[in-house]
């Protein structure tokens, strides 16, 4: 679920620094995997898709997410294009947002801890069930804890390639990379591993303000009324 208020043009999309140094993640991921992920895979899908979308300038006003919401509505020619590039642009801006060097083993707190608690009995059997899922993955794709606006559950769940969970209206939380290129040089075949390790670099104070500022169901809305009297 996203707001899809019209903003200022968004074309040439452009690749943002990353709030951290490359090697801010060590030993969890190295420096050489995430300059290769941010600056060549992540600059790839932005150079890609500014490629498909330049001689469309009635598209230049859309912002990515409008762009793959609408993606029945673009011109064929860059249709999956625009669903390839656009999703690997739009999934990696919101991987590096969640991450944080030296968070250690921080957990949830608050509501989120609460609402993880409630849909899967524990903190733990979210890692588990996250990394499982993750693991078990086939081929690339991406592994997401997501809240269902209309019911104010959370899920697990994995999608393949750059789809995205924009069109399911779904509310992404937490997000990680099973490409190759986001751990190939550091662990190898080792995925579950590498799942295992994310926890040390979670943002979880972050992910917990995404939970807090999620469209509110009648139940979230009737709990956070009785929070505050």
């Amino acid at each position: 679920m996203i707001n899809v208020e019209r903003k200022p043009p968004a074309y040439p999309f452009s690749l943002a620094p990353l709030p951290f140094a490359y090697d801010a993640l060590e030993p969890h991921i190295d420096a050489a995997t995430m300059h290769v992920h941010h600056a060549k895979h992540h600059q790839s899908y932005i150079t890609n898709l500014n490629a498909a979308l330049k001689d469309y300038p009635q598209l230049h006003g859309f912002r990515i997410e409008e762009l793959l919401l609408r993606l029945d509505t673009l011109p064929i020619a860059i249709r999956q294009t625009v669903h390839d590039q656009g999703g690997g642009h739009l999934q990696h801006q919101f991987f590096w947002s969640i991450l944080k060097p030296r968070a250690g083993e921080a957990q949830p707190v608050g509501a989120l801890a609460e609402a993880i608690d409630r849909d899967f009995g524990s903190f733990d059997a979210f890692k588990e069930k996250f990394v499982e899922t993750g693991a078990r993955h086939f081929a690339s794709g991406w592994v997401f804890l997501a809240m269902i606006p209309a019911t104010g559950k959370l899920e697990v769940f994995s999608r393949a390639d750059h789809n995205t969970i924009l069109p399911e209206k779904k509310y992404a939380l937490l997000i990680n990379d099973l490409w190759e290129h986001a751990y190939y040089l550091k662990y190898r075949n080792g995925r579950p591993e590498y799942l295992q390790s994310f926890w040390n670099i979670v943002n979880w104070e972050y992910v917990g303000q995404l939970y807090e500022n999620a469209p509110l169901t009648k139940d979230r809305l009737t709990r956070a009324i009785k929070r505050f009297t």
